[in-house]
């Protein structure tokens, strides 16, 4: 799997969006906002030039990382004598815990803010929205993401397994999409729902500060940061913040502009 670490990345990728786009086509969960498409390509023009600048201003990315670490022996993981295979099981969830702290963090610290309010600003609510990341933002959470790996020593099939994880289960629960009730109850015990989720993208700043996991939901309910619902209903509220409600704020110069201006379109 490592040896084919990009083609693994890819293909997943590519086929979770493909597949939830037309699961938003075919079964949403509410009416697609207008201008929709515009916002879409933009924000997956972000997303690529995201992953473009990740690519040029880090020689070392987090499995590379990884590998490193445990030839060094360096980390939890790389000390304690565990099976494998329960090594990468732990690594899982103690890097989902680290995601849903830092996800708190990013809530927490206005710097911080306003990198992470880009994702928050979209008017809609769809798988592209999972994509929607500052490039600032991406930088520190590479950084936080280094610094995890190191502690936690995790292994590098962890680290992997991990990334397509959170990116698949992000774009899943971002979904513009519509799931049985008895099914979504059930399943959110265990996964962050796109109902969870949408919580979290409400224009109510007090559920702005719920819903943090992107993956297990166990982290919410354990640390009491789960709405289970949102107040004004989720076909009646509304998504995003107050400012950059426009169509033109929904462009890449004004996405990457944003943390540097106090509001405005």
């Amino acid at each position: 799997m490592l040896a084919n670490e990009p083609i693994i990345r890819l293909t997943a990728f590519a086929g979770v969006l493909a597949m939830m786009m037309l699961w938003e086509q075919l079964a949403p969960r509410r009416a697609p906002a207008a201008g929709n498409t515009t916002r879409r390509l933009n924000n997956l023009a972000l997303v690529g030039l995201d992953t473009l600048l990740v690519r040029l201003l880090f020689p070392i990315l987090a499995v590379g990382f990884a590998s490193e670490m445990e030839q060094r022996g360096i980390g939890l993981f790389n000390i304690i004598a565990l099976p494998h295979w329960l090594a990468v099981l732990l690594a899982i969830i103690l890097l989902d815990l680290a995601i849903y702290w830092q996800h708190r963090l990013f809530h927490i610290l206005p710097l911080f803010w306003r990198m992470h309010r880009v994702h928050h600003a979209d008017p809609a609510f769809d798988t592209t929205t999972a994509l929607r990341f500052h490039p600032l933002e991406i930088m520190v959470s590479m950084l936080i993401k280094l610094a995890v790996v190191a502690a936690l020593g995790a292994p590098p099939l962890a680290v992997l397994l991990f990334e397509v994880i959170l990116n698949a289960t992000a774009m899943f629960n971002h979904g513009n999409v519509s799931l049985p009730p008895a099914l979504e109850q059930r399943l959110r015990w265990l996964l962050v729902t796109p109902d969870l989720h949408r919580v979290h993208h409400s224009i109510h700043g007090d559920e702005i500060n719920r819903n943090f996991g992107f993956n297990l939901s166990l982290w919410d309910r354990l640390f009491g940061s789960l709405a289970a619902q949102p107040r004004d209903g989720h076909g009646g509220m509304t998504i995003g913040l107050h400012d950059f409600r426009s169509s033109r704020a929904q462009w890449l110069d004004r996405l990457l502009l944003q943390p540097f201006k106090s509001s405005g379109n």
